[in-house]
């Protein structure tokens, strides 16, 4: 009954007489014994059935687990969705919750279901370019604060400028869709044209550049709804909230962490509902904006165009120079950003990928050149000056009033800037796997989640940002020093790089291609000069630093994965020995079901069993001869005493030993492992079989087998 109960097919104690005397006996009543179930990789079972006349018996095959695995063919099966249900209460309530917020899994088969139109393409790439209108020109007019009020109508100039080479850019980047729509942007535009090198310069400057437009886009949408209750008269209560705080935090840092983590669940859902739920606030903002330029405009030419709060009035501190003009033409080209997102998503694109993509780069780059422009010119031609509310909405409130107007665009605002941030969401995990697949980041950025998304890259890149917004403590102006430097390096390798790639290819109008891609790297890099110059003292410096540092990772990964590779390789000529040297140790504290149960799997594979008992009292170690001497008369016990009344290091110690005899040898250890009814029972339990694997895990020719023995509830 007890090895019955076990279910192995070896003999805990063998009787080689009775078995062969049991073989050979005929059944007495001419049935014949039922042969022993077999496992059957088909996962199919054989029922034998009589039919009514002689020759119509027959075998009927079931599949009794259709319903977890579909068979395709034979030796191949499709899980099904009930094969991802867990076996426990608590997996399943787990798996429920994260259904409600997350959704139901998707298939892999469903992958081109969730592809994107272009309606919903340009509310996630679009965003953050769309979105940087809303704060480039107030970074501009920080800096010509510097040299007074009559210095601040330079930023439209600044605009026009930027506007120009944004077209330009965005020309490029058309190039680039058609050329590379397998994705990658900047970096396999830099790789496959530049080198291996200039590719990870690109790669770093890229996935920091969407940390950067996480932590400005979500920090600026903040200050968006901060802004309109200062408007509102909640100024006083504001500023009490914001003081009672600990350090490192304010009311901005705590609302921005709290759209991050909103943001982070709605991209793990996935790219197309992602879109979905995104695409309400970034065409409420572009509708409103339009409607703001048109009504703006139409008041400054009437005369009826009015600051709400007389600008202040500010004092000289230095001259209108040309080092000023550039520090605020850098700081506006921040307007720029995300402007490459839509290169590194075409494969996310519906049929024909590149077609569409490039139709929306087009349509995202004359909107935010056409908002840019004009939210400079209504500013300049009122005379705003930046202060407690922002340049946004001192435009609107002029426009609008404070009216339901006012506030609608004010949400709409603050909607697309935290929106904004999806653009990184839907940049830098993509890139990591493209970075992952070849072996620069780690191998867990190429798994897809439930959804379909890259849910590794999606939490990895809200968790590095949040940490970001609490250092900088949400503070726009110190994090959007950080951000064009990245913007422009990544610009400036992808224009380089295509040049490279129309002199190579000469594809058809390659030489008009390459001019416009050759005087778009001049330009590109020219301001990542400028920029790096004029922000290098208040914040540039960092990302200078850590983009190499960045590198340096990408490269220590990639050396880990091809030295991994290399000793995984198979040599034909140094092929390793195809048999094993193996000795089976079972380490046991008494016979019982557990250890037994562990003593018929180590039959199973090796003849050479040895148990061993670390003994701490003479006794006990009589009674469990006695045992064997019932049990396992054939087995050889060693026993080895421990007078200082430890267990693991002995045993360690003697299988060590043991090995260090014949090193080349398998040392197999086999260990009975108690599975508690309850999580708290596992305390109740020395837990011995933990600390052997945990001492033998990284040992070349020591192997530690866990059989287990689960315990009645």
């Amino acid at each position: 009954m007890l090895y019955s109960f076990l279910g192995m097919s070896a003999d805990i104690n063998p009787k080689p007489e009775q078995n062969n005397e049991n073989k050979s006996e005929a059944p007495s009543n001419g049935v014949e014994k039922p042969q022993e179930k077999k496992l059957s990789p088909e996962l199919t079972t054989s029922e034998p059935k009589k039919g009514k006349l002689s020759g119509d018996n027959y075998v009927r095959i079931r599949r009794p687990y259709r319903d977890i695995f579909k068979t395709i063919a034979p030796g191949r099966f499709v899980a099904t969705a009930k094969s991802n249900v867990p076996q426990n209460a608590l997996g399943r309530s787990y798996q429920n919750i994260k259904r409600f917020f997350v959704g139901r899994p998707l298939f892999s088969h469903e992958e081109p279901s969730q592809r994107l139109n272009k309606v919903r393409a340009l509310a996630i790439f679009g965003s953050d370019a769309i979105s940087s209108s809303a704060y480039a020109t107030e970074a501009s007019l920080v800096v010509l604060m510097a040299a007074g009020n009559g210095a601040l109508h330079i930023s439209f100039f600044t605009a026009i400028a930027i506007a120009a080479l944004l077209s330009m850019v965005a020309f490029s980047y058309r190039q680039t869709v058609y050329a590379y729509p397998h994705g990658g942007g900047s970096y396999n535009v830099s790789r496959q044209n530049l080198g291996k090198l200039p590719g990870l310069i690109a790669a770093a400057a890229l996935l920091i550049d969407y940390v950067m437009t996480v932590a400005v886009s979500i920090a600026a949408g903040t200050q968006a709804i901060i802004s309109a209750g200062i408007t509102s008269g909640y100024g006083n209560q504001i500023t009490a909230i914001s003081n009672s705080f600990p350090p490192f935090f304010n009311i901005g840092v705590v609302l921005s962490i709290f759209f991050i983590g909103l943001i982070t669940l709605g991209n793990l859902r996935g790219v197309r509902e992602s879109g979905t739920i995104f695409a309400i606030p970034t065409y409420l903002f572009i509708f409103g904006f339009v409607a703001m330029l048109g009504i703006g405009l139409f008041k400054s030419v009437t005369g009826t165009l009015h600051p709400v709060v007389t600008p202040a009035q500010l004092a000289t501190a230095q001259p209108i120079t040309l080092w000023l003009v550039l520090r605020a033409f850098s700081a506006g080209a921040v307007a720029m950003s995300g402007t490459e997102a839509i290169s590194n998503g075409v494969p996310v694109f519906k049929k024909p990928e590149s077609k569409n993509a490039a139709t929306t780069l087009t349509i995202m780059a004359t909107l935010l050149g056409v908002f840019f422009v004009g939210i400079s010119y209504l500013s300049t031609h009122m005379g705003l000056v930046p202060g407690k509310e922002t340049i946004i909405s001192q435009v609107a409130v002029a426009v609008f009033g404070n009216t339901v107007f006012y506030y609608i665009f004010q949400i709409a605002t603050m909607g697309i800037l935290v929106i904004a941030a999806n653009t990184a969401f839907a940049d830098f995990p993509r890139l990591s796997s493209v970075l992952a697949k070849d072996k620069y980041l780690p191998h867990n950025f190429l798994h897809r989640g439930d959804r379909l998304a890259f849910s590794n890259g999606i939490i990895f890149l809200g968790s590095l940002s949040a940490l970001i917004l609490i250092i900088f403590k949400g503070n726009v102006d110190s994090l959007i020093h950080l951000y064009a430097v990245g913007v422009f390096l990544a610009f400036s390798m992808s224009d380089t790089g295509m040049v490279v790639h129309w002199w190579r290819t000469r594809g058809k109008n390659w030489k008009t291609s390459i001019v416009i891609n050759g005087v778009d790297a001049v330009l590109t890099t020219s301001i990542l000069i400028i920029v790096v110059i004029t922000k290098f003292a208040v914040g540039a410096w960092i990302i200078v630093i850590l983009i190499p540092i960045v590198v340096m990772i990408f490269q220590f990964v990639h050396w880990h994965y091809e030295n991994v590779g290399k000793q995984l390789k198979v040599d034909p000529a140094h092929l390793p020995p195809m048999t094993i040297n193996q000795f089976v140790l079972v380490p046991i504290e008494d016979i019982n079901l557990a250890s037994l149960r562990a003593i018929a799997f180590a039959r199973t594979i090796s003849k050479d069993v040895v148990l061993i008992h670390i003994s701490n009292d003479q006794e006990e170690t009589e009674k469990l001869q006695k045992k064997m001497d019932a049990y396992s008369p054939d087995m050889k016990l060693v026993v080895l005493e421990s007078p200082l009344r430890v267990l693991v290091r002995p045993l360690t110690k003697y299988i060590n030993a043991l090995h260090s005899q014949h090193p080349d040898a398998f040392v197999t250890i086999v260990l009975p492992e108690f599975i508690a009814a309850h999580a708290w029972e596992r305390f109740l339990h020395n837990r011995t079989a933990e600390q052997l694997v945990r001492v033998f895990k990284k040992h070349p020719n020591v192997a530690v087998v866990l059989v287990p023995y689960l315990l009645e509830k």
